[in-house]
């Protein structure tokens, strides 16, 4: 009896403490609609500007390559000397990017933009640092959900209005950059007089007993048998999926003769299932199964969503115009005061000639499985590292995975660009969704059950 008592006295101590959490989500959420504006016409920005799979593939390296150095640095500066200082210089160099980004008039100022963001891109893994700070080990899993849930509805808010804009400003690519470092100057001014610190100096060390931070420590940790596997499928397991997340605008364009308007709608329906799994089914998952199921599970659904989506027909849209695509990307950039450059597409377009919805219904249904998988893979490979290391070293490992996720994304746009390029549009996906399910059965043997 008295241990009945016991356990109903102890388990409300296990749930999440909401209102802790909720300045450093609500601040991830708004920093992230600058993002998720972004993301869905980036690509097609720089093919606006003649760029062909390849050199768009390069674009999407450059924020990844500079956060793959500077994630690592400052993970381990916010151990040592907060996570709020190192929270609000990332958040900074987000905004000066995005500006640049509106400035743009050639296709090397999008790499410059794209450099200045990664080099402080430091948001992610700060944020999940205050996360882990503020959960215990039965609650971080669904507290680090909780910066995927922000994801989801950046994705759902941010391509709704990255469409109004493109709608209001006739295609104006370079308003929409505005908007998005607006968002950005905002989540700086809620980080600095909303959030607290949650790593206060007696936790932080320092001199010689102060966790070392640089590329050694990348190898440090690798060989660290407990979290050293649990990196290195945070980095195959990316390189698999960022295929998917770099060049789908490119896959839709190509496929389905979709837009950047039309991408952003698609992007609100990943994020709607984004939300419902890191928002709600994560945690609850992650309580009942277990971490190890939730990446086993994730593992196997991101493949086979990867596989059926690389079969996707060549059914264009039934709004679909070439012409009009064409028109639209020939003169995306809409420069003021200058004639819009009209560039040779590099992208084969589909002919308008067999316009439908069973290419868009395929895709739909192949996204619901990704979804799923992208929502709780990141989530939970990162509480079991957590679990591994100290609480002065929380920052600085979330950092290091942070840099393994860069470095996944730093080659995966450039090897996939190339094979996108030389193979066609189905071909990454396919490979992505092989990889994966390899993946899958190597960390069945790997991963001990709980």
């Amino acid at each position: 009896m008295t241990t009945q008592t016991t356990d109903i006295t102890t388990a409300p101590e296990e749930k999440l403490d909401i209102k802790k959490i909720l300045p450093v989500f609500v601040i991830v959420l708004i920093d992230l609609l600058g993002l998720t504006i972004i993301i869905p016409l980036l690509p097609l920005y720089a093919a606006s500007f003649g760029a062909n799979a390849f050199v768009i593939g390069a674009l999407g390296a450059a924020y990844p390559i500079m956060q793959f150095i500077g994630a690592p640095i400052l993970g381990r500066l916010s151990d040592r000397f907060g996570r709020r200082p190192v929270l609000i210089i990332s958040q900074i160099g987000t905004f000066i990017g995005f500006l640049v980004l509106g400035v743009a008039n050639t296709l090397w100022l999008l790499f410059i933009s794209r450099i200045i963001d990664g080099i402080s891109g430091a948001n992610i893994a700060t944020a999940q640092a205050v996360i882990s700070d503020s959960t215990t080990e039965k609650t971080r899993t669904q507290g680090l959900g909780l910066i995927g849930a922000a994801f989801g509805l950046g994705f759902i808010v941010g391509p709704i209005i990255a469409f109004v804009t493109l709608a209001l400003s006739d295609n104006n690519y370079s308003l929409v950059a505005y908007v998005a470092a607006t968002f950005s100057l905002f989540s700086i001014l809620l980080t600095y007089f909303w959030l607290e610190e949650t790593h206060p100096p007696e936790k932080r060390g320092g001199g010689d007993q102060s966790p070392s931070f640089g590329f050694k420590a990348l190898f440090d940790a690798l060989r660290k048998p407990e979290i050293g596997f649990l990196l290195a499928l945070m980095f195959a397991q990316q390189f698999a999926f960022g295929g998917f997340e770099q060049l789908l605008a490119l896959f839709t364009l190509n496929r389905l003769g979709m837009n950047a308007s039309s991408n952003a709608g698609l992007f609100v329906y990943v994020g709607i299932i984004v939300v419902m799994v890191q928002g709600y089914f994560v945690g609850k998952w992650s309580r009942k199964k277990g971490d190890r199921w939730l990446v086993m599970m994730g593992l196997l659904v991101i493949g086979i969503g990867l596989l059926i989506s690389a079969i996707t027909p060549k059914n264009p849209v039934p709004w679909y115009s070439k012409a009009e695509i064409t028109a639209e990307l020939s003169a995306g950039t809409n420069l003021p005061g200058e004639t819009p450059p009209v560039q040779d597409i590099q992208i084969d377009l589909p002919d308008d000639n067999n316009n439908g919805w069973l290419g868009l219904t395929w895709l739909l249904v192949a996204m619901i499985p990704i979804s799923i998988g992208g929502g709780v893979l990141q989530p939970s490979i990162n509480s079991m590292i957590t679990q591994q290391v100290s609480p002065e070293e929380v920052g600085g490992t979330l950092g290091i995975s942070a840099a393994f996720l860069s470095g996944s994304n730093a080659i995966t746009p450039l090897i996939m660009g190339a094979i996108f390029e030389w193979f066609g549009s189905t071909a990454p996906f396919l490979i992505g969704g092989i990889i994966l399910l390899i993946l899958w059965a190597i960390a069945n043997r790997t991963i001990a059950r709980e």
